[in-house]
């Protein structure tokens, strides 16, 4: 690692602990010609992954956009926004471990409702009304018998 200081390449890890927000590894690193001390975060490279919409284009996956659809979703609900990022994790993990690059929007959408029913019944229809494009009341009920 280059010291920002001397711009020497040598450096030596003093302290190494996970990010405050658990996403990246941060060095605390002493350069080995000046004595300078510096930090460093780093991240695990991610492929990323990409979404197939229903009419065959692909989109690259936004976290943000599945969290406002989440949060519109659990308005005025009892769902904290930290709940909803735990339920984001835990798609992103299982799609991390699954070790998938591609996702349809529909399979994706399915991860989210299971997680939602679990969660909240109303944000799941909320959710589900958006998501699955209802046409008429009997899809809407067919979804609400669906729940029970």
């Amino acid at each position: 690692m280059r010291c920002p200081s001397c711009g020497n390449p040598e450096s030596k890890v003093v302290d190494s602990r996970p990010s405050e927000d658990g996403t990246a590894i941060r060095r605390r690193r002493e350069c080995l010609e000046c004595g300078r001390r510096f930090t460093t975060y780093e991240r695990l490279g991610d492929n990323p992954l990409i979404v197939i919409k229903a009419d065959g284009s692909s989109e690259a996956y936004d976290r943000q956009k599945l969290m406002r659809g989440l949060l519109n979703a659990a308005a005025k609900r009892p769902i904290g926004p930290e709940q909803i990022a735990s339920l984001i994790d835990s798609i992103e993990a299982e799609l991390r471990n699954a070790s998938r690059n591609e996702i349809g929007s529909k399979d994706l959408g399915d991860m989210v409702l299971v997680r939602l029913a679990k969660l909240d019944d109303v944000a799941y229809v909320r959710f589900a009304s958006v998501y699955k494009d209802f046409r008429n009341v009997e899809e809407f009920a067919a979804a609400l018998e669906g729940l029970r």
